[in-house]
Parts: C-alpha cells; structure tokens; sequence
C-alpha cells in the first residue's frame, strides 16, 4: 500500500538518492516536495502490476486498455488550458455525431410566440375569459401551440393544445368543403333551386312575387333568409342605418377631395351635410318604407345560420348520405380526428366546459344547449391542431395551381385549385362583420391585398372565418405568402402562416388579434433561411 511522506525529514542527498537522478525520484525533489518514504517503491510496483493487469483484461475483452492511475486521462484536459463553456453558448456535438441536434423550429420563432403570448394573456385579461388555446402554422407545419387559463375553472382544469372546445360559425367553412366536393363530382348544381334537391323545402314569395333560393346564394348569405333575429324591422332599420352611414362616409371623402383641388364653396357643403344628418335621423327614427328590391336575393348580405341548416340537408339529398356521415368522411380525409358534432350525452375527451358572466359580472356556466339544429353552421367541436390541418388543407388547394409548372410531383389538393379560388374571391353585395376591409366569400371572408399610398399601410391578402356561439369564440385565417414566379423554385405548398384561437367565453372578438399573431410570424418567417 502507499505510505504518506515525511514531513520532517530533511538534509543532503545519499548516493542512492542521486541514482534516481533522472527518474520520478529526482522530479519529486525538484518540485521541492517533501522527500518519498522507503514504501514508494513497493506502491510503484503494486500500481504498475494493477496497470498491466487492467489492460490485459481489456485486452481480452476487445476493449481500449484504461490509462495508468499514474497518467493524466488524455479527454479531461486541465481547466487551466481549458477555460469552461460560456453558459450562454452550446457546445455543439461533432460533425459527425449521430446524435447531433437540430435546433427545433419554434426556436426559430421564439420572438413572435413570446410576443403573441403577451397579447393572448393582455386579450384574456381584457374580456375576462377562463380559457383560450391557440395554434400556429408556418408553411404547413405547427410551430407552436399552447393553453392559457383553464378549460374547467370548478376543477382547475388547465387548458391545453388537446382542449376541444365549440368553434360556432368555423363550422360553415367546413361544411362549404362538403358542398364543394359534390360540385366537384358534378352531382350538385349550385344555381338550381334548392327545391331540387329538397322538394319539401317550401316556395318562398316577396311582395307577391315568387322568389328562386339557390345553393350558392345560401352559401354566400344573399338568399334573404333569416339569421336568428326574428323582428325583421329592426333588421331592416339597421340595415337603412349602416347604409346610410355608408353613404356619409363616401360624401364625406369626396368633399375631401373637392376642397383638395379648391371644386366646392362652403355654402353647397353645409347644405350637404344637412341633408346628410336628416337622412340619417330619418334612418333611424321613421319606419322604413319598403322598396322592391329591399332584400332582393343576391342584393343585399344578411347573415344566416339557418341557412346552412338548409345546406345540410342539399347534402343529405346530392351525397346520399346522412350530413354527419358524409361530414365524418371528410374529416377522416383531412386528418381531423378530434373534430366532431357537439352532443351532450357522449364521452368526448378533452372537452372544455364554457363560461358566461351574469347581470353581477360574476362568471357561471353557460345554460344547457343543443345544437343539433345547426351542425352545419355551428354545431361541431374541433382543437387548434385538426383546425391548423384544416387550413392548410385549403392553403395547399389554392396554391396548388401556382406550383404545377415548377413541380409536377406534388399530390392534388383536398379541393382543386379552381374549386380554391371561387371559394376564396369576395362576392358583390357582401360584408365581412370582423373586417370591414373585406368581403363574404363562400363561408369564408376575404381581404384583398391593396395600397393606396406609397410607404404607408398595405393590406394582405388574407381569408378568415370567426365564429360565436354559447360560452365560445373562435378563429381559423389562412394568411397566404405572396408569390410570384421567381419566388416558387425550390418550394412546395402550403406557403403562408394559418393561425387558429378558440375560447371558452362568447363575445369575444379574435380576428384581429389573429391577424396581428400571423404578421408576427411572418416577420420571423422572413428571416429564416
């Protein structure tokens, strides 16, 4: 075994002590250490015959000889030849290392998820919402999804990606998707009466006059069928209102322009403006006199789930299948496997419960629904993740066209390019509630890319469909990457952000806070390579 060294002996050197003169003994006397006991030998000898029989045995075993306890281990360099790692900078592994990382995609966009965090969590205080979960796409992938607050307060249950909540009007650009693949198979006409395909579906007259309700009208909210408010004067003194406010509006920036180029004197404005406010007065406060084309179909917008109730069955009759049956193929095609129709009675996992506040602002559950009666223009239940898929799904249809002649290789769409491209072109005589600056499509709202100045706002080109239902509130928009034929080689669709947010508080609006969480990641997005 080794002895310790005397600390006490010390004097000149013996003749044997100079023999070792060139050897370990001699090193340790330089260093000026004390001098080694007469059992250094005999440790020597025991630690070399360890050290042989070490890597006699590794030998054996086909295995690296381990180092003499004597020699430094030649990977553990000395932190003095080697300063330790910043802890702020990685190390990274060796080139050739099969367990070399790479770093994951949302590091990418750290800055625009910690940024929409901070507004998601500002838009939840604001409104006082319990929950609400949010997903976002970059060119067809998921980049990030998370839950803030809880799908179940009673039960401190947190919200989640996999929180399936109601996603109330989304549930129309689905159900657009079963009209589309019909009129894809040539098996629906979207300009027949309805009564084609639903006999039972009485005639409907205005001011004695027999009108045509047709599919695509249906769609587009222009067949003068009702939403669920019941007293149509109301709706039709607000629709005189914002006509006229409308109307304001537009006079107001033409004397702009007028008064720009010196064109009218003050006295022809003051009369303007006079008959501007006893228009509007009358707007508001006479009852409105009716005019023929009031709600002549296809002239004026009004918003109407019932109308989809109507779309549903058109499916029953031109896919032979019952709505939920045919709607449940569809999700299985596009990967939707958490999407389904809301009923009480099932199981469904996952499902948030959902909130209203009372007259003392206190938060309670919402009353007992059923929304069977409008599967079809707010009925079904889905998580941001199969919402994501579905917007891709569309993203990669639309753009599909613009790809054809630089990559022949890619897979049809769910829909086809041309099916996309009606389904997203705004249609005349449309309004968009959450975006003034758009128009209705086909159950889906649409803002054209448009400047007017130079170096001030442009507007994107985006579709979106926001939805409310009880205790709930969603979003689904697709923000599209601008392309042109130099931009395609080397990329495959979907190219653009789809952001999807559901809450469970209704009467919350989401589209512009959507719309700002797609701008940030497309700012991230521009920066990588």
């Amino acid at each position: 075994m080794y002895r310790l060294p005397s600390a006490v002996t010390t004097g000149a050197r013996s003749p044997r002590d100079l023999a070792w003169g060139c050897g370990r003994r001699a090193a340790h006397y330089r260093a000026r250490l004390p001098p080694l006991g007469p059992g250094w030998v005999g440790g020597l000898g025991l630690g070399l015959g360890l050290a042989l029989g070490v890597k006699l045995a590794g030998g054996l075993r086909g295995a690296a000889p381990a180092p003499s306890p004597m020699a430094p281990d030649p990977e553990v360099l000395p932190q003095a030849e080697t300063p330790p790692p910043s802890p702020s900078k990685e190390q990274p592994l060796a080139p050739w290392s099969s367990q070399t990382p790479t770093p994951p995609t949302s590091r990418l966009y750290a800055r625009a998820i910690d940024s929409s965090r901070d507004l998601l969590h500002r838009i939840k205080d604001e409104v006082g919402a319990p929950g609400i979960v949010v997903g976002v796409s970059v060119d067809g992938k998921e980049i990030w999804s998370e839950g803030l607050g809880y799908a179940d307060v009673e039960n401190r249950v947190p919200c989640k990606p996999e929180t399936v909540m109601r996603i109330a009007s989304i549930s129309k650009s689905l159900t657009m998707v079963a009209l589309a693949k019909l009129w894809e198979a040539g098996k629906l006409d979207l300009d027949l009466p309805v009564q084609h395909y639903v006999p039972e579906f009485p005639e409907k007259e205005y001011e004695g006059e027999k009108v045509s309700v047709t599919t695509r009208l249906l769609i587009s909210h222009l067949s003068g069928i009702r939403h669920y408010e019941k007293d149509m004067k109301k709706v039709k003194e607000e629709k005189a209102y914002k006509a006229l406010k409308m109307m304001k509006e537009i006079e107001s920036d033409q004397e702009k322009e007028l008064k720009e180029k010196g064109g009218k004197s003050n006295e022809r404005n003051d009369f303007a403006k006079a008959k501007i406010e006893q228009d509007e007065a009358k707007g508001r406060n006479s009852k409105p006199v009716k005019k023929k084309n009031d709600f002549e179909q296809g002239s004026q917008f009004l918003y109407s789930t019932f109308g989809y109730t109507l779309l549903a069955a058109i499916v029953e009759k031109a896919s032979g299948y019952k709505f939920l049956d045919y709607m449940q193929k569809i999700f299985h095609d596009l990967d939707m496997l958490t999407t389904v129709q809301e009923e009480n009675e099932p199981v469904i996992y996952n499902r948030a419960r959902f909130y209203v506040y009372n007259k003392k602002r206190r938060l309670v559950n919402t009353p007992y629904v059923d929304n069977s009666y409008k599967w079809a223009g707010g009925g079904f239940l889905s998580t941001v993740g199969d919402l994501l898929k579905f917007g891709n799904a569309m993203l990669y249809g639309y753009q599909l066209g613009l790809f054809k002649n630089s990559n022949e290789n890619l897979l049809p769409g769910y829909l086809k390019p041309e099916t996309m491209v009606m389904i997203w072109t705004p249609v005349p005589n449309t309004e968009m509630s959450w975006d003034k600056e758009g128009k209705y499509a086909m159950a889906w709202g649409v803002v054209e890319k448009k400047q007017t100045y130079g170096s001030c706002r442009k507007q994107r080109h985006y579709a979106s469909h926001t939805g409310g239902a009880v205790g709930a509130s969603s979003v689904l928009l697709v923000l599209p990457e601008e392309l042109d034929a130099d931009s395609l080689y080397n990329k495959v669709p979907p190219r653009g952000i789809v952001v999807s947010i559901i809450c469970n508080m209704q009467s919350v609006g989401l589209n512009s806070t959507a719309l700002k969480i797609a701008l940030e990641f497309d700012k991230d997005r521009s920066d990588v390579p």
